[in-house]
């Protein structure tokens, strides 16, 4: 349960992005409030994963996986682009988040 927990926070989290984008600095009141929604609902699955699951462990999984998703929701519903730089940026924390998952202690 705690990995699905997890993955809810995630898909919420970048659910909640994409929706505060199309807010439009908060002046439409329909992707404003289902942003807020998402991101409410987002930190209540964090901390239900945080339960089972160490912070920095979790944290590293959520914000990594929260980039990356949130940038491809970027480019295919906003359709704005990455450049070679946010790419390389965006593998080394996916990279960081791997390395801390498979080789850190203190992810365990």
């Amino acid at each position: 349960m705690k990995f699905l927990y997890l993955a809810l926070a995630i898909i919420l989290e970048v659910t909640g992005s994409g929706f505060m984008k199309a807010s439009e600095g908060f002046s439409k009141w329909l992707p404003t409030s289902i942003f807020a929604v998402a991101y409410i609902s987002s930190f209540y699955f964090l901390s239900l994963a945080l339960k089972a699951i160490p912070l920095s462990t979790a944290y590293a999984i959520w914000a990594g996986l929260g980039i990356v998703l949130t940038a491809a929701v970027s480019v295919v519903v906003f359709k704005q682009k990455l450049d070679l730089p946010a790419i390389i940026g965006i593998a080394f924390i996916v990279e960081g988040v791997v390395i801390m998952n498979f080789f850190s202690k203190t992810a365990h």
